[in-house]
This record gives structure tokens, sequence and C-alpha cells, in this order.
């Protein structure tokens, strides 16, 4: 499986961001799918995850704000931000793994794309 995330860039305190995450391969549809962060300086974090039944899971610090959904007929997911913060800002990856679990960790993640770098100004 290979992942491509896409739709970072610059966007002020308060906006929408959306970004993508192609998948290739197949049997997408079975895999959890999940997006983390990386801040400068800091290390990498779960913002949210979302299985194959379509159950979505966030961090606390989004809850409210950004959106997990999933097209299986593209193979994509999608994480929908808004009512971005400075704080927000980091590079974003998406990740998957087989099965039905979602988890926190970034160990328990099999396939990782290249990250797409988000900035929030103030």
């Amino acid at each position: 499986v290979q992942l491509q995330a896409s739709g970072g860039g610059w966007v002020q305190a308060g906006g929408p961001l959306r970004l993508s995450c192609l998948a290739s391969g197949r049997f997408f549809s079975s895999y959890v799918m999940a997006w983390f962060r990386q801040a400068p300086g800091s290390e990498r974090e779960f913002v949210a995850a979302i299985t194959g039944s379509d159950t979505a899971f966030y961090v606390d610090s989004v809850k409210g704000r950004f959106t997990i959904s999933r097209d299986n007929t593209k193979n994509t997911v999608y994480l929908q931000m808004d009512s971005l913060k400075p704080e927000d800002t980091a590079v974003y990856y998406c990740a998957a793994r087989g099965g039905s679990h979602y988890f926190l960790i970034e160990s328990r993640y099999d396939y990782w794309g290249l990250g797409t770098q988000v900035t929030v100004s103030s």
C-alpha cells in the first residue's frame, strides 16, 4: 500500500483546509486510516482515525473542528480541518493498518505517506 497525502498549505487562523490521502493497492475499505501530525520540535501525534465501517475517532484537541472521512470508491481518506489555530501548524501524515481497530500509537500503523505541511498564521 502506498499513500500520497496532499492539500496542505498556508491558511489564516479560523480558516479551513482539507487534506486528502490517496491509497494505492487493493482492499482499501478494509484498512483503518489515520492522520498524524508533527509540529517542529515535537513528537508525531495522533489526530484522527476512521475504520472500514466509518467509525471515527479524534484527539481531544481537534474534536468539533476536524472531520475525517473516506471514499472507498476513490481509495481516499480526507481530513476536513475547520477553525484552524496556529497550534495546528505541523506536517500532517496519513497512515494505514489492516484490521478493524484503531490505535493512537504510530508504531501500530504499517503504511505511511509522505507528509504535507499545514501552516496556520495568527
